[in-house]
């Protein structure tokens, strides 16, 4: 590796041993793959990443909260029947991207 640069403490050995070995045009390539990945990551959640049922009631900088009617999965509940009337709920969501870009919801406890 040329002396004045030097690989991030973070970056896994074979990137910092391997990325110094490539021509410029695949360094090239390699960053405009980078940054495509880091704005799929970074992207924002859209409306139409959560269900359509879900009410939104906020709009927060990293997501949405909304309102779902859920089921529950036992077995003989009446919500299998996945009729609105014999749904659980509604129950509020927190619809968010964590750090890998996953799209995540988390139960939001408002008592």
């Amino acid at each position: 590796m040329p002396d004045d640069v030097s690989a991030p403490a973070a970056l896994p050995k074979y990137l910092a041993e391997g990325l110094p070995k490539q021509d410029v045009s695949t360094l090239e390539a390699t960053s405009e793959f980078v940054d495509a990945l880091i704005a799929e990551k970074e992207r924002p959640v859209e409306t139409e990443d959560i269900p359509d049922d879900a009410e939104v009631i906020d709009d927060e900088a990293d997501g949405y909260v909304v309102e779902e009617l859920v089921r529950c999965g036992k077995d003989g509940c009446r919500c299998a029947s996945g009729a609105e009337s014999d749904m659980h709920g509604p129950y509020e969501y927190r619809y968010y991207r964590d750090d890998d870009g996953t799209l995540r919801k988390e139960y939001v406890d408002n008592r």
